[in-house]
């Protein structure tokens, strides 16, 4: 059996969960969810504990398993406390402002680029160079986090460009002047 697949999810206090055939819809403090599930997948609310179950070993079925029980975790942790990815700015007059909801990034381009944040996202800015991307899916926190780095990702000789908090850039070294008397 999996080892994945077999351990129950808890669901904490405030987290509502209805199961209509293979669709599941939670819902919690942060937001709501839904999704669809495999039909082969059953997926079963008893005491408190979500078990993800599997009809038989095939190959399919065991690949199913890990991965509906993650998602289904995924989807209880996000109502319940939500997801959170913060990218760094670094660059010398590169900066990042919020007017509404959308954020204008000045990113050393000849031009200021604008990002609307996915539905279900919320963007917001610590400093001028600090970025906060939350949300309860965290599909879609991850895909706006990486939307956003993709824009200006770190270049490779200076560091300048976006990147996740806490990511380290292995700088190469640039050109070097040739050798002073090499030629004979």
């Amino acid at each position: 059996m999996s080892r994945i697949g077999k351990l129950p999810i808890p669901v904490p206090g405030g987290v509502k969960i209805e199961i209509n055939g293979n669709e599941i819809q939670v819902s919690g403090p942060k937001g709501k969810l839904v999704r669809r599930f495999h039909p082969n997948m059953t997926i079963k609310l008893e005491e408190g504990k979500l078990m993800v179950l599997r009809p038989d070993d095939e190959r399919q079925n065991k690949a199913l398993h890990g991965l509906t029980r993650n998602l289904l975790a995924n989807m209880v942790t996000g109502v319940s406390t939500g997801f959170e990815r913060t990218l760094e700015i670094v660059g010398v007059g590169y900066r990042v402002e919020k007017s509404g909801d959308k954020l204008t990034l000045r990113a050393g381009f000849s031009h200021p680029v604008e990002v609307t944040p996915l539905p279900g996202v919320a963007l917001a800015i610590e400093g001028a160079n600090r970025i906060k991307v939350t949300g309860a899916d965290k599909e879609a926190v991850g895909q706006m986090a990486s939307n956003i780095k993709a824009i200006r990702p770190p270049d490779v000789y200076k560091g300048k460009g976006i990147r996740y908090a806490g990511e380290v850039i292995k700088l190469k070294p640039g050109k070097t002047a040739k050798a002073v008397g090499s030629k004979q």
